[in-house]
């Protein structure tokens, strides 16, 4: 079975030491809609955080609500700036005695440094540990990992502006059920079927026991994208609030009390206006068919720039496709151009 490094295909990738495919791209994206495959994404960075006083201190520095979390459960969260821009991005588990963190690839020493500034006198232990351990994605409707059932994603919704704090439960916005794996680490079950933290030595000895094919980066981001799901880098920029890519649903607590950026993010809320928004956009492949870079310019038929493409794929039944960036005010009839190519936003 070839394997397709994406450095070898997509030079300056962010999922650079990841297998973009197996020789097949379109096959691997129908077994991902389909089935279920295996996708590596070790390249992801980890940051294990033991210590007593792990939940209380991450509840007091990120968006989520952690001091209720209970041991087996995971969620999300974001780091933000003092003015409510996105700083971090990152999924969480904690087991009881360790909160794990995965990152972004190439964003977990950032993200470690931020975190051991802010130590002071908390009993954790903040640690990069990538180098050990490594996260696959078990994707698909007919993903299952013998011996393990784990509950749907439950995430609550959010509340209208203006709301009382009896409507917000004092728990994360997004629980994710998790459960110990043989032979270490464990499993989370997600949207999309399951993420797997491993221990790199039994990579080969997880993909044999689940016995579904690989698939590459490129069939797991082509139905991420098609999804809706951004990423932190690529779907944002240092101006990027969590309203705009949908962040408020997943990853933030409205009434957890004070933490950097708050302000803002009640602000935006009670106001109801980000000043901009992701889309969906379809692109007609006609003067080109080559993927626009990220950060390329999304402009109107009369050449004002609107936003910015974040990742745009090659989607097996919706062709060139791409997440975007634009400005609220852009109607969803605007007629628009990512480079030589014409646009349209896809409502859903």
């Amino acid at each position: 079975m070839p394997e397709v490094l994406i450095e070898a295909v997509q030079p300056g990738s962010p999922d650079t030491g990841a297998v973009a495919h197996y020789g097949d791209p379109v096959r691997e994206q129908r077994t991902l809609e389909g089935a279920a495959g295996l996708v590596d994404r070790s390249h992801r960075g980890i940051i294990a955080i033991p210590g007593e006083d792990r939940l209380s201190w991450l509840h007091s520095l990120t968006t989520q609500h952690l001091t209720d979390l209970r041991p087996g459960e995971g969620s999300e969260l974001l780091v933000l700036s003092p003015h409510g821009h996105v700083e971090h991005h990152a999924v969480l588990t904690d087991d009881g005695t360790t909160t794990w963190l995965d990152t972004e690839p190439g964003t977990a020493p950032a993200l470690l440094d931020f975190l051991n500034r802010m130590r002071f006198l908390m009993r954790v232990e903040p640690a990069d540990v990538t180098a050990d351990w490594a996260l696959l994605s078990l994707v698909g409707p007919e993903a299952r990992i013998p011996g393990i059932e784990l509950d749907p994603p439950k995430v609550a919704p959010v509340p209208g502006a203006k709301f009382a704090s009896a409507d917000v439960a004092p728990r994360p916005t997004t629980v994710y059920s998790t459960a110990p794996l043989p032979g270490g680490g464990w499993a989370r079950r997600m949207a999309y079927g399951y993420d797997l933290l491993v221990p790199r030595s039994r990579v080969a000895a997880v993909a044999d026991e689940l016995a579904v094919p690989w698939a590459g980066i490129w069939a797991f981001e082509a139905l991420r994208v098609a999804a809706r799901r951004p990423r932190y880098r690529l779907e944002t920029d240092h101006r990027t609030i969590p309203a705009e890519v949908g962040w408020t649903a997943d990853a933030v607590h409205l009434d957890k009390g004070c933490y950097r950026g708050q302000e803002t993010i009640a602000r935006v809320h009670n106001l109801g206006r980000p000043p901009r928004r992701l889309v969906l956009l379809h692109l007609d492949g006609v003067s080109t068919d080559e993927l626009p870079a990220p950060g390329t310019a999304v402009s109107t038929a009369d050449g004002r720039d609107v936003g910015f493409v974040g990742t745009a794929v090659r989607h097996h039944e919706l062709g060139m496709i791409a997440l975007a960036i634009v400005k609220r005010n852009v109607g969803d009839d605007e007629q628009l151009r990512v480079g030589v190519s014409a646009a349209a936003i896809d409502i859903p």
